[in-house]
């Protein structure tokens, strides 16, 4: 049982964040970027390396080498296959630089908002206490006020009393 509800809050966790990241539109254009340039480093790769039989393998090998699994099944052998496959790795740095980026400010962001809610709360009890406070020093102040006035009618009516 204690595991299906850890599971259960995983996966919510997973929505919530897949949720936030649909909202994220660098992450849609930096998708759309990875997307356009497999496809025309794949096209370039399959036009100048001779090694690259299909247009598919030269995708296949442009996405490989972005994303730095090196599968080696397709492997340019020109120079300018090698050079822009070079620059393929380099992007790809550069691209899931940007896409881990973009998944801590979205994480971030949510613990921000956690915090500024936790902020706002602890504002309100603190101006609640602040009240509770002023409503006590006030009757503390008149109290001060009604025994002072009580030790003076004391010490009257014992000088009274005293003749």
């Amino acid at each position: 049982m204690k595991i299906i509800m850890i599971l259960t809050e995983a996966l919510s966790l997973f929505k919530s964040l897949l949720n936030d990241l649909s909202e994220k539109r660098a992450l849609v254009y930096l998708l759309t970027l990875a997307f356009a340039v497999t496809m025309a480093s794949g096209f370039t790769l399959y036009m100048i390396d001779p090694n690259i039989h299909s247009l598919f393998d030269g995708i296949w090998s442009a996405w490989v080498t972005m994303t730095h699994v090196g599968f080696g099944d397709v492997v340019p052998t020109s120079f300018l296959g090698r050079l822009l496959s070079a620059a393929l790795i380099l992007f790809g740095l550069a691209l899931f630089s940007m896409f881990t980026a973009i998944l801590s400010v979205t994480l971030i962001g949510k613990d921000m908002d956690t915090w500024g809610q936790n902020v706002r709360q602890i504002e309100q009890d603190t101006s609640r206490i602040e009240t509770e406070e002023n409503q006590i020093l006030h009757e503390l102040a008149r109290l001060h006020k009604r025994m002072t006035a009580l030790e003076k009618k004391l010490s009257s009516d014992a000088g009274k009393d005293n003749p």
